[in-house]
């Protein structure tokens, strides 16, 4: 044979047919060769797996896959695989598996709780995977109970406290999302169920009395004066303390009832603080009757190794519809309220009130707004008459702020002026009380220079003592403004003027000494030491109005309310002192008033606080009705 220039040599057609033959055999051998490789490693693979056709019907399980479940191999042949390994449990798995078998999908995997032939069960990772070149699919099985254990040990130790074995915060807040979206739901749907198996457990929990309220409940406590123990006794025994508490709250928890997830869940939520959740609580009063359970239960003695301790507890207790709320709502409810048990005391039990609640945060939010709104001109001075009780005529004013707050609307002193004591905000509050009232005084002065000045009344709190040079602010306002200081008077309550010493007592004879009038508010409701009131520069006792309530008709009298006004009159003006009557509101008051001797009266029968252009109009007309 040669070759031509056209390309290589072409054997001839008879040798290509007789190689063939031989060819063919050799790879039919070894592709045989290789099966029985394939079908001796499927057979004794530790690795439990199944052959299945496309309709889903197993065509060969090896050794494993019957160990696995407890059979024979043999008798696997010709199940579906679906039901072998619970694939149609759930809408989403049976899907996955279906688009692998129609050659839709590469492979899925999932997790499923088998049962053996012996009765126990175990868990399995299984994969379903196309065999390639083929319409079947390899179903392999591996068994994970091993590390499900490992892993569920792990998450235990996680989730519970280790030193009263309780829920810890973690796993009470798992379990407390979890309520809150089975009481949503059943809110929602309270008879609905998916299965049979659903509407049989749902009989069940019916039948032993534990309805389906879609309500939750929480007492949210901690332990009175726990920090002593650690301090005293040590931490061990503190923690000896704090798992016999979690017995004793444990125990009221299972007293009380169960529900459709078993007793009440009892959690440690970090230092002495506790947790019992209620799921479909059936109102307040469960709550209440668990909660002071837990008061008599805490109360009775620890025997703690030869310890003898008593502890008590503050409880905070919210109970309300599941749906629309959300944990950390319940959590802040919770707080606020366990906050409210221990203002109120301690050792007891306080139930969430919404209006107290609705105060406190409208509190929060005066508090954060406040120092901007003096800088913003939020404020405003309306004056109340204080009225000679002998003539009518107005001596006087008392200078009374107002905060027009841009969304709670007007509010009176009684909503902020304590919060801006606790703040530090009153300082600044008060030196533009100060000086506008003062600056009003002597407006109303040049407007009228004929008729006698009308002096004003300003209220000082003590921290503007103590927090502010008020001795040195009251010199410069009077100067700037040109007001005499006799015309200026400053209002201190009884309990912040009786027991003065040191800076505040020097302040306030520096101000007599200025010429300025101090008076002191509320008279009657403090320490009313008459005797103390000598050493005091204090020229003005304003009567507290609860005295002034008692002078109804002649008929209607409290008999020892003008007793006791009658001898503080007489007694303050043997020591130099006038007397103003707070409240007045009816005639018959001040006619009564008048004839003990009172000096002058301020209330609602003359006039309720006012804009400055009101009282204008007032000087120089007619006096009041007295």
């Amino acid at each position: 044979m040669s070759g031509t220039p056209e390309g290589p040599v072409q054997p001839e057609p008879a040798e290509t047919h007789a190689a063939e033959p031989a060819l063919t055999e050799r790879h039919l051998a070894r592709r045989a060769a290789e099966l029985r490789d394939y079908r001796a490693a499927f057979r004794v693979a530790q690795l439990a797996m199944a052959v299945v056709d496309e309709d889903g019907v197993v065509v060969a399980a090896n050794d494993s896959f019957g160990t696995l479940l407890g059979t024979e191999p043999a008798a696997l042949r010709e199940q579906a695989a679906a039901d072998l390994v619970d694939l149609a449990s759930d809408g989403r798995t049976w899907h996955a598996y279906r688009e692998v078998l129609r050659g839709r999908r590469s492979r899925f995997r999932c997790t499923r709780r088998l049962k053996h032939a012996d009765g126990r069960s175990l868990w399995a990772e299984v994969t379903v995977a196309p065999v390639p070149d083929s319409r079947r699919v390899l179903l392999s099985i591996a068994d994970i109970s091993d590390r499900r254990e490992l892993h569920a040990r792990l998450r235990h130790l996680q989730m519970h406290d280790p030193v009263t074995r309780l829920p810890n915060r973690a796993l009470f807040f798992e379990r407390l999302q979890a309520a809150l979206e089975s009481a949503a739901q059943d809110a929602v749907a309270p008879d609905s169920g998916s299965s049979h198996e659903s509407h049989e457990s749902h009989e069940s929990y019916e039948s032993y009395g534990y309805g389906r309220t879609g309500r939750i409940g929480l007492c949210y406590l901690d332990l009175d004066g726990f920090k002593a123990v650690n301090d005293t006794l040590g931490h061990r025994v503190g923690d000896r303390l704090l798992a016999a508490v979690a017995t004793r709250l444990t125990e009221c928890a299972d007293s009380d009832g169960y529900t459709r997830n078993g007793g009440h869940l009892v959690a440690r939520l970090g230092g002495d603080e506790f947790a019992i959740l209620v799921e479909d609580s059936t109102g307040t009063e469960q709550l209440a009757d668990l909660a002071r359970s837990v008061l008599d239960a805490l109360q009775l003695p620890f025997d703690l190794g030869g310890q003898r301790l008593s502890v008590s507890a503050s409880i905070g207790v919210v109970e309300r519809v599941g749906l629309g709320t959300t944990a950390t709502a319940l959590m802040q409810a919770a707080d606020t309220t366990l906050y409210w048990a221990k203002a109120d005391g301690k050792a007891r039990w306080t139930l969430f009130d919404p209006e107290r609640n609705a105060h406190r945060m409208t509190r929060q939010a005066l508090s954060s707004t406040l120092r901007p709104a003096v800088e913003r001109g939020e404020f405003a001075l309306e004056y109340q008459p204080l009225v000679d009780l002998t003539d009518g005529a107005v001596r006087g004013v008392e200078a009374l702020v107002r905060w027009n707050h841009p969304q709670f609307g007007s509010l009176a002193p009684n909503r902020f002026i304590g919060i801006a004591e606790e703040d530090g905000s009153i300082v600044e509050l008060g030196r533009w009380v100060l000086h506008t009232a003062c600056l009003q005084a002597r407006q109303w002065q040049k407007d009228h220079p004929r008729e006698r000045p009308l002096f004003v009344s300003v209220n000082v709190a003590v921290r503007q003592v103590w927090d502010s040079d008020l001795v040195a602010d009251v010199a410069g306002i009077l100067a700037e403004t040109g007001l005499a200081p006799h015309l200026l008077q400053l209002e201190l309550t009884e309990s912040a003027v009786m027991g003065s010493n040191g800076r505040p007592l020097q302040a306030l004879q520096a101000l007599s000494d200025m010429g300025v009038r101090i008076a002191i508010d509320d008279f009657g409701t403090g320490y009313s030491n008459l005797a103390y009131l000598s050493r005091l520069p204090v020229s003005v006792l304003k009567l507290d109005g609860s005295f002034v309530r008692g002078f109804q008709d002649e008929e209607h009298a409290n008999p020892a309310d003008e007793l006791i006004v009658e001898a503080l009159v007489h007694l303050a003006h043997r020591l130099g002192l006038t007397v103003t009557a707070e409240c007045v509101e009816t005639a018959g008051q001040a006619s009564r008033l008048r004839r003990i001797g009172c000096d002058t009266g301020q209330g609602w029968l003359y006039s309720r606080a006012v804009a400055p252009d009101r009282i204008a109009e007032l000087i120089g007309t007619e006096p009041l009705p007295v």
